[in-house]
């Protein structure tokens, strides 16, 4: 025969479940109370980015010079850009430079975070990684300025120090070819501290046992850069590639300050050709035509970014 205790006074008594009626209301206040946290940034992103995104895809298809009224032309914008010589000039200017800005400075951004990441006091450690990323936190435009009074062919201080030495002053912003290679030089510099910063952290997150371990079977710098760092960094590498990629074929500040483009169109890029067409030619329509080619492009490039990654891309 079992025998039930009846509670005492002492004993706490256990708390009853809430009904369905209070936690269904619970549910609501919370639900409500989140839509209100998130309406803000909601809101916010739907104004200031959905909306421009479906308004652009939309005035691709139209002809608006924003005094008169839109007029439908239906795919008459995009057939005029694969005839438009500047244009195609631009989409090649934009893929080269792509090409080898990205290259250039993710190879700066992983050498110099090896050598930072390498045996060297913490202090030294930390001024390094401050001064490779501040020219990020400067604009582009004030960056560009500066750089092209530098690089003046007239009265530049490079050119004036190379006359000092006996040497000829160097049309820096003058030649195509030098032009190109300075934009290519100021954006690397400006921007692969990001770059820089994101293999620090993936150098940091390797074991420092592997190294040993290589050290003692007679692997040097080279072979245990070639077999460790760079297959296990190579996650820190798809991340750095991409948002490399994405930022460089949307670059528009250095060679619009540095060359407006020029000399002739050797440094006009595509974003440079959306501007031109927007608010200098007034053809909204076929500017919008040009950014819905450019994030296509985007998302074609990132999209076989991923796939790739699938090969070359090592997860410890």
């Amino acid at each position: 025969m079992t025998v039930t205790v009846p509670p005492s006074a002492d004993t706490p008594a256990t708390p009853t479940t809430s009904s369905p009626v209070e936690t269904r209301a619970a549910r609501r206040q919370r639900g409500l109370l989140a839509t209100l946290f998130l309406a803000p940034t909601v809101g916010g992103i739907g104004l200031f980015v959905l909306l421009p995104i479906v308004a652009s895809l939309a005035l691709a298809f139209f002809e608006w010079d924003i005094i008169s009224s839109p007029r439908f032309v239906g795919l008459s914008n995009f057939v005029d850009l694969v005839q438009d010589p500047t244009v195609r000039r631009a989409f090649l200017n934009t893929m080269g430079f792509v090409v080898v800005a990205v290259v250039l400075q993710l190879a700066i951004a992983l050498g110099l975070a090896v050598l930072v990441q390498s045996t060297m006091p913490t202090w030294l450690r930390s001024f390094f990684r401050s001064v490779f990323f501040f020219p990020l936190i400067l604009s582009a435009s004030s960056v560009s300025i500066m750089m092209s009074y530098l690089f003046n062919q007239q009265f530049g201080l490079v050119n004036h120090l190379l006359g000092r030495v006996g040497l000829p002053a160097v049309p820096w912003l003058n030649s195509e070819t030098g032009a190109v290679w300075m934009v290519i030089l100021v954006y690397v510099w400006q921007n692969f501290g990001f770059s820089f910063l994101l293999f620090l952290g993936g150098l940091a997150s390797i074991p420092r046992e592997v190294y040993e371990a290589a050290s003692i079977d007679g692997a040097g710098g080279w072979r245990q850069f070639r077999t460790i760092t760079f297959p296990l960094v190579s996650p820190t590498t798809l991340v750095a590639s991409v948002m490399a990629i994405i930022s460089a074929l949307q670059i528009f500040d250095q060679p619009y300050v540095l060359t407006r483009g020029g000399p002739g169109d050797s440094t006009r890029t595509a974003v440079m050709v959306i501007y031109e067409s927007a608010f200098q030619q007034l053809q909204f329509g076929r500017a919008s035509a040009i950014g819905v080619v450019l994030t296509v492009i985007i998302m074609l490039v990132t999209a076989l970014q991923f796939r790739l990654s699938r090969r070359f891309v090592f997860y410890s």
